[in-house]
């Protein structure tokens, strides 16, 4: 990929290994999700080291946002670009992810190997109430800065009404929105809350899309090497082909961020392949909080455990390795592809209206699909007995009340009160509860 570096503007460019050692600072620190990484990439590569000015980093950071992927790791690969070119980019993103996923790895073997130890069990039972509240939380910040309109209201409870009564696939209702949204944007941008877009810039004619294309066939390439690998090697029907399948076609959708993606994510790994039960899916999320790096790990969580459950002709911990690699690569490549393929082209994409309408649509549905994800997290939480029922394209679930668990929803009562009412952040949140969780368990088995 040979795509070159826009002048970055910058007041003191660094050299290369001082800027690789920064990524990784920033990669190992980074907890507290997109907000909280965003942040603390604000701080260090502006405010502190000075490489780009605030016009530039909000420039970029609204580019991110137009693009499938975890905005906070394609923000760092495109300020490494802009400092030093693919190589820089290529260097920003993948420390920003590399800490967390080694993290995540050693988390998910604990979590394969440790199941039915009583602090594990106990830690993993208070987590998942933590989780409870902070995907709520992100609920209703999503909510606020997305929601501006009733139309955008309106395809937010369009969204969850698809999603929870008629199981309609996520990337049908990212597909379905933003049609909606480019089509309003031309007709009624008023409805969407379109602000005043820039005039657009980019210049750089047939030779920069000529660049962007070859760009596109080598990331391309790269994206699918080890899936064709595992395929030729392994078969077809392989747990790591359909594991590399499967998320390849969810790092296209992946507007909205891991919550988003998660309610999809839960209904194809649980309901369709099997490969993890409704709990499992709240304890990954609970482990991809406490790890630095973007939230979306959890792919990797679920890619480890349906290849450890699989394995042959591995061993389930090498197998469960593999996964996890086969995963992480399909998720974070093409968020870095993206990267390098529009970055040239940045202008045009910022400065194009009906663009912009179709993200705040989807932006919006996402919104209903969070509350779809709320809603399925806390019957999974709360209740041990819950029955999936249908009658033609409509779909219900039929709870047992007399199922529902009173410790589980006292805890979720007192992570409502570290989140809303005293403002714990993530992390102390998720301690506090596995403390509690763990507690609990003793109590009970006391």
């Amino acid at each position: 990929m040979t795509t070159q570096a826009m002048p970055a503007d910058t007041a003191a460019r660094p050299g290369f290994g001082e800027a690789v050692g920064v990524w990784f600072k920033i990669g190992c620190l980074g907890f507290g999700g997109p907000a909280g990484q965003i942040a603390l990439m604000h701080r260090i590569v502006v405010d502190e080291k000075k490489w780009v000015d605030e016009p530039r980093f909000l420039h970029a950071l609204n580019f991110c946002m137009l693009l499938p992927g975890p905005e906070a790791q394609q923000l760092a690969t495109y300020i490494g670009w802009l400092l030093h070119g693919v190589r820089g980019g290529l260097a920003a993103g993948i420390l920003f992810v590399l800490p967390g996923a080694f993290v995540m790895l050693g988390l998910s073997l604990i979590y394969a190997l440790a199941r039915g130890i009583p602090l594990v069990d106990g830690a993993l039972y208070g987590i998942k109430a933590a989780v409870l509240m902070i995907v709520v939380e992100a609920l209703i910040r999503i909510g606020r800065r997305a929601l501006k309109t009733r139309l955008l209201m309106g395809l937010a409870a369009t969204a969850f009404i698809g999603i929870f009564f008629f199981a309609i696939p996520f990337p049908l209702i990212v597909i379905g929105a933003g049609l909606i949204g480019y089509v309003v944007a031309r007709i009624a941008p008023g409805r969407l809350a379109l602000g005043p877009t820039p005039p657009r810039q980019n210049k750089d004619g047939k030779g920069g899309w000529r660049r962007a294309a070859f760009t596109a066939a080598a990331g391309l390439a790269i994206w699918w090497l080890p899936v064709l690998l595992a395929a030729l090697l392994l078969g077809p029907s392989h747990i790591l082909v359909s594991i590399g399948l499967f998320f390849s076609k969810l790092a296209v959708v992946t507007f909205g961020g891991a919550y988003a993606l998660l309610a999809y994510m839960a209904q194809q790994v649980v309901e369709n392949y099997g490969w993890l039960a409704p709990g499992e899916m709240v304890d990954g999320l609970g482990l991809a909080e406490t790890t630095p790096g973007p939230l979306i790990l959890v792919t990797q969580f679920v890619g480890f455990l349906a290849a450890f459950r699989e394995a042959a002709p591995f061993s389930p911990v090498l197998a469960g390795v593999l996964g996890a690699a086969i995963t992480t690569w399909v998720t974070f490549v093409p968020s870095m592809v993206w990267i390098f393929i529009g970055g040239p082209h940045v202008e045009d994409l910022r400065s194009n209206r009906k663009l912009a309408g179709a993200l705040a649509s989807i932006t919006a549905a996402v919104v209903g699909v969070v509350l779809n994800l709320c809603v399925w997290f806390t019957l999974h939480v709360l209740f041990s007995r819950i029955e999936e029922q249908s009658s033609g394209p409509l779909r219900w679930y039929a709870i047992d009340m007399t199922s529902l668990d009173f410790a589980a929803a006292a805890l979720a009562i007192v992570a409502a009160a570290l989140v809303f009412r005293f403002h714990f952040g993530l992390i102390p949140t998720v301690a506090t509860m596995a403390a509690l969780g763990f507690a609990v368990k003793f109590a009970v088995a006391g």
